[in-house]
């Protein structure tokens, strides 16, 4: 199937590994252009030359407020912009005592404000066929165990994420939201080591997945490439589980 992709570019956000660089990869491999970001530029550039010459790589904070604005740049001047996966870094785990409030400001001006500073930039600059998407989580829909501030701040960036779907709608823009659960990164790994028997831990959560294991990186960067492709040009507004079939809800 084609997907449309050839010659259109992305940003990717939070791309030097894990989900964001899963995706840049499948929309290279289908002919994109993409703009990935990491906070380190030596690691930025590293993944970027390691997708060859239709990636370029950034080192950008989503917290930095300049930054929404360097990126839209930098993608028209490797050709144009078509559109932007919005993705950070899992914040702090912990329980309602244990994180502090330097965590919680922190992983709002990263998850929350940064997306939607990014989120608003992109939306000036897009023109019709134009794609927002963000990487939220299945905590969109029901809280994750020792993972609190992500439980307080992803549902409201989804809300946020439906909100800009019907003001972009008639304009002729997209927004998207995929809500990854257990895919095998290492962020997963970490928060399964948390645990006092790792393989136990992984064991129970694979024996709740219809599909009785946790999904690949690749599998969502697929996902995630379809999405942000014109062959997905009447979705909109949606908030799509990638999970294996974990949420029974509709």
């Amino acid at each position: 199937m084609d997907l449309g992709l050839k010659d259109r570019v992305y940003v990717v956000t939070g791309a030097t590994r894990g989900l964001g660089n899963a995706t840049a990869r499948a929309l290279v491999a289908d002919g994109a252009k993409v703009v990935i970001t990491g906070r380190d530029e030596s690691a930025a550039v590293e993944a970027a030359t390691a997708l060859g010459p239709n990636a370029v790589g950034v080192a950008a904070d989503n917290a930095d407020p300049a930054a929404a604005d360097r990126l839209v740049a930098t993608a028209r001047e490797f050709g144009g912009f078509d559109g932007i996966l919005i993705s950070v870094g899992g914040p702090a785990p912990g329980y309602l005592a244990d994180n502090t409030d330097d965590e919680w400001r922190a992983s709002f001006e990263s998850v929350f404000l940064g997306a939607v500073r990014l989120a608003r930039t992109a939306a000036a600059e897009l023109g019709e066929g134009g794609v927002i998407g963000f990487v939220l989580s299945a905590s969109v829909h029901e809280p994750i165990p020792g993972l609190t501030v992500s439980n307080g701040l992803r549902p409201g960036l989804a809300g946020f994420a439906k909100s800009l779907a019907d003001e972009l709608g008639p304009r002729g823009i997209r927004v998207v939201g995929l809500l990854p659960s257990r895919i095998d990164t290492d962020r997963v790994r970490q928060l399964d080591a948390l645990s006092a028997d790792p393989e136990a831990t992984r064991a129970g959560h694979e024996s709740k997945i219809p599909l009785r294991r946790y999904g690949t990186p690749e599998e969502f960067g697929r996902v995630a490439a379809f999405t942000l492709s014109p062959a997905a040009s009447y979705l909109t507004g949606i908030m799509l589980p990638v999970d294996g079939g974990a949420r029974h809800g509709f």
